[in-house]
Formats: structure tokens, sequence, C-alpha cells
């Protein structure tokens, strides 16, 4: 049995956490979850976003599934996702994103979007200024080398042929420039691998003209942030989609949408994008089997569209999306040669 941490989040966030774990424990997937809160709900309870006891946890088990979270809304409040980012040195955000049939906008995507996760904007440096405020954009070679390696060695281990720089240095000359230039410098050493940069305006034009040319997409925190929710935007929405916080010495996996306070308690929520951070989770843990089952049994519901909640267009409730994932899970092992 493998440990990992829950963390439970708001709004939504236990419900689909709950929904999750019935489809993990029918899958096989033979976990022990140690349960903590993050977000609104524990700053309620506990005066903390992000208590001792749950970093301890994350330090001790190494790999955390999490629901969305509210940041109550205030001075002095960081991200809670950023907090964790930082706190686990979490460098690497990995959001893969594809069509979805009956679903998508569009039907050929298939992109892997590798995003600096520790530093550029989001260090939230500001300073006071006549008149005004200015933020620091900090891009370092450390974390350029191992954000662009991690893309690069990505593509390679998975089969992709291509991995594109998004940047702007064309204003940005030393802070993109510094990615830019590093980006061409690592490519050489993966002369199998198409390498080709794209300012970032340009890649969301061309993200939303013609997607089924780019493969893999590397680039600073910002424009990564920005481009992996258009691409969510072309595969269905981010209910769909997760992410991989992924660091040396943790993983944290998530849905990357919020936690969406209007319908909490409804059961109306739809679990599809923890589902999915869940299959990735599996696949870190090296579970490919049990990953794959649901993989097969949540594609297949959300294409046979008999089954989906309102968000997708359906009227299914939580706990009937759930099961019909449940049972297509039954007869993917029942069918499977």
């Amino acid at each position: 049995m493998t440990d990992i941490v829950l963390l439970k989040g708001d709004g939504i966030g236990p419900e689909i956490v709950s929904a999750t774990k019935k489809i993990l424990d029918a899958a096989g997937a033979d976990l022990y979850y140690h349960e903590f809160d993050v977000g609104q709900t524990s700053y309620e309870k506990t005066g903390e976003l992000i208590p001792q006891a749950t970093l301890d946890a994350i330090k001790k088990y190494k790999v955390a599934l999490k629901g969305p979270v509210t940041t109550p809304v205030g001075k002095g409040f960081r991200s809670v996702n950023v907090s964790l980012r930082l706190a686990f040195d979490l460098y690497v955000n990995l959001r893969p994103a594809h069509s979805v049939e009956n679903i998508s906008k569009f039907g050929n995507v298939d992109i892997i979007t590798v995003r600096e996760n520790t530093e550029d904007l989001y260090i939230g440096e500001e300073r006071k200024t006549d008149g005004g405020w200015e933020a620091v954009k900090r891009i370092t070679e450390k974390a350029t080398d191992r954000i662009i390696e991690y893309a690069f060695s990505y593509a390679a281990a998975h089969g992709r042929k291509r991995v594109t720089c998004v940047h702007k240095a064309n204003i940005l000359k030393n802070t993109d420039g510094l990615f830019l230039t590093r980006f061409r410098e690592i490519a050489a050493k993966y002369p199998r691998i198409l390498a080709d940069d794209k300012i970032v305006d340009n890649m969301c034009m061309q993200l939303v003209t013609c997607p089924e040319k780019y493969d893999v997409l590397v680039a600073p925190n910002l424009y990564g942030d920005i481009i992996s929710d258009l691409i969510a935007g072309l595969v269905g929405g981010l209910g769909l989609v997760a992410g991989a916080n992924l660091g040396k010495d943790a993983a944290v996996f998530e849905a990357v949408h919020g936690s969406a306070p209007d319908i909490a308690g409804k059961g109306i929520a739809n679990p599809a994008a923890l589902i999915e951070a869940a299959v990735m989770m599996l696949d870190y843990l090296g579970k490919k089997e049990i990953s794959e089952k649901i993989k097969s049994a949540l594609l297949k519901t959300l294409e046979n569209g008999v089954c989906l909640t309102p968000d997708l267009g359906g009227a299914a409730t939580t706990e009937e999306f759930t099961e019909e994932v449940i049972r297509n899970i039954y007869t993917f092992v029942e069918t499977r040669p």
C-alpha cells in the first residue's frame, strides 16, 4: 500500500476528492490516504492557510493529491498553490491537454505545457515607485536550465517530436532573452527533437488557429500559466485538465480549476480534472496498469456523453458521473485481453 497526502481543498474540493477516492479504490490503486485541509477551510479552523502538519505530511510521504482551494481575499495572503510550489521547490508544472470527442472545440489537440514554476513575476516582489508600483520579473540560469532540460527529456522519453519555447525576448531582452538563449543551447543536445520558438502573442494566435502543429511547449511561469489555460479552452475547459507540480523530493497533483463555491454542496461538480490528476499521480508512482484503467474509463464516460455533469452540457450529478466511470473501469477489466 502506498501512502499519499490528500488535500481536500475548499468549495467543491471535498466533493470531487471523495469522488476521486471512490474511483481510485474501485480500480485497485492500493493507496492509504492521509487527509488534511488547506486554503480557506483550513484558515477558518486554524488561522493558517497551510498548517505545518500538512507541510510535514507532504515532506514525509512525498506525494499529494490536491483539490481546488480558495485563498482568502485580503492583504498578506500568498496563493496556496504558489506557497506549496515554493515550499517544496516544485519547479515543474506539467499540464497535458488532449481533445475529447464530442466535447472539445478542436479534435486534434495533444499538447504538453511545461511551465517553470518557481520564479518570474510569481515571486511576488513589488516595489512602490513615484506614482505607482513595479513588479520584479526574475529569470535565473539555474531555474531556466532545469525546466528546459525537463521539457526535452520528457519529450524524448514520451516519443514527442517537437519542443517550442514561448517567450517575449523581442522586448524583454535580458530576462526572456536568457530563457531563449538557454533553450537554443540545450536544444542542441537533442538533435532528434525539432526545437523552435514563438513570441507569446503569436503563440496564442497559433494555438487557436492550428493547435495540431504543436507538441511540447516550454515557458517561463507567467506565459505558461496563460497559454495552458488557453489550451484548456480548446479541449473543453479547465474541468477536463489536470496539472502536476514536480520537484526533486515531492510532487503535488491537482485539478487546476477553481473551488466554485457557487455550486458547492449541490452535488453537480465535475470531478474529471481531479481524476485526470490522479491518473498522472499513479503514473508517477509506477502504477501504470491502474492509471490506464482509470484513464480509459474516464475517456469512455466523457466520449459517450450520456452521463455528463452540467458544466459539460449534461444533467448528471457528481455521484452519477462517478458511478459511470466505475462501471467503465469494470468493463475495461472484463474486456481486456
